[in-house]
């Protein structure tokens, strides 16, 4: 780790999610002698299979099927039937569905990508007293939201803790700029990163862009003209490689320091050549952890071509929350299931993690990587290191 301000990209990927198009998807059920279907759990699945964060909605739901895959046979003889529905990413259509697969008898939810569905669920599964798992949602505010939500993921603030950890210790003094979309994702960055870095002696500011903006060149200019000292990027969405291109055309990668998180795969080519030899924050990549679970995880993705992507594993982690909290008894008590979570410790593909009695939070492991050129002349991930979950521990939420 080197003693100076890092530039890259906090793109950190989270979103809406939930509606419309319902393509269930019974599991299989294992009939007994007389008949019987095996014991059946049935969890509703709401992410983006379209819109704006489609990308990021594949990757999850592909690491919860992966995710069943992997802890079938495990959950007290129950067997988990998910029913998939599309959001498009539409906050709106995430809302309507959980209102519907509630009132079809679902108690349980789970797979949101966006921080402003998860924010809008969360208070709905209080309400009808149903389990909500959130998924790649990183907004702050899930963390502590009410007793029946949990998250699979990680939360801003340990985004933000992973980028400071790089950054050197002792200074001060530095005019910050927050560039992210205007949505509750980018909202909770900027918060976080106020608290953090504001907490160190910064001064911290804002831009944020229309979620979905086509042109961002003006943004770009209005950024560069900010005069920075260091630019904290959090983006989610289709348009990241257009954004990258339009701070390029500016200028701004040169003009000041950017401090980052690594994106998905398909941003490698774009990314790659602008932070050559930068340390960059990492919630996941494959590559990091060193563990039964996720050795699981890339071998069986490896059989069809593939690798984990960086939010395969929050889909992933969902399928072990859920087993773990139908194990005792199904989905007939939701306050078995809240407390068969509450202080649970295991291993999942980033390594071990905990959740917090107290609020929920998922304490976990991140990394630092640097994106470098491998001998196919393509750009990959070099791992830098681990963080200890301990280290980027958010502060506690209780229960409003």
């Amino acid at each position: 780790m080197t003693g100076r301000w890092t530039r890259g990209a906090l793109l950190l990927g989270v979103s809406a999610l939930v509606s419309v198009g319902l393509a269930g998807t019974a599991a299989a059920r294992i009939g007994s002698q007389g008949g019987t279907a095996a014991k059946t759990v049935k969890v509703g699945f709401i992410y983006s299979r379209t819109g704006l964060l489609s990308q990021f909605g594949a990757e999850e739901i592909q690491g919860f099927k992966l995710g069943l895959e992997y802890t079938k046979g495990k959950c007290g003889g129950y067997t988990i039937e998910p029913t998939y529905v599309d959001d498009a990413t539409d906050a709106a259509k995430s809302v309507a569905a959980a209102k519907d697969l509630i009132g079809q008898g679902y108690k349980i939810l789970a797979g949101t990508t966006s921080s402003g569905a998860a924010l809008q669920v969360g208070p709905i599964a209080a309400q009808n007293q149903v389990l909500y798992i959130s998924g790649a949602a990183a907004n702050d505010g899930i963390t502590g939201l009410n007793r029946y939500t949990f998250r699979a993921g990680r939360q801003s603030w340990q985004d933000v803790m992973d980028a400071a950890a790089i950054l050197p210790p002792k200074t001060a003094g530095k005019k910050i700029t927050v560039f992210a979309e205007d949505t509750a994702f980018g909202q909770g960055n900027f918060a976080a990163v106020s608290a953090v870095f504001g907490g160190k002696g910064h001064t911290v500011s804002k831009l944020l862009v229309p979620f979905g903006a086509s042109d961002l060149t003006p943004y770009a200019q209005q950024l560069k003209n900010a005069n920075a000292d260091m630019v904290f990027v959090a983006w989610a969405g289709l348009n990241g490689p257009q954004m990258w291109q339009a701070l390029q055309q500016q200028g701004v990668p040169s003009s000041t320091t950017i401090v980052t998180g690594l994106a998905n795969r398909a941003i490698y080519p774009v990314f790659g050549p602008q932070v050559p030899g930068v340390t960059l924050v990492s919630h996941y990549v494959y590559q990091a952890p060193k563990n039964p679970v996720n050795d699981w995880l890339v071998s069986t993705m490896k059989k069809s071509g593939q690798v984990p992507d960086i939010f395969t594993p929050d889909g992933f982690v969902t399928a072990q929350m859920i087993c773990r909290a139908i194990a005792k008894g199904g989905d007939s008590n939701v306050d078995t299931m809240i407390s068969q979570l509450e202080g649970w410790q295991f291993l999942a593909p980033k390594g071990k993690q905990r959740i917090r009695p107290e609020d929920h939070a998922m304490l976990q492991p991140m990394f630092t990587v640097q994106l470098v050129k491998n001998a196919k002349g393509k750009y990959d991930v070099k791992v830098m290191k681990t963080i200890s979950a301990g280290n980027v521990q958010p502060p506690t939420r209780p229960f409003k």
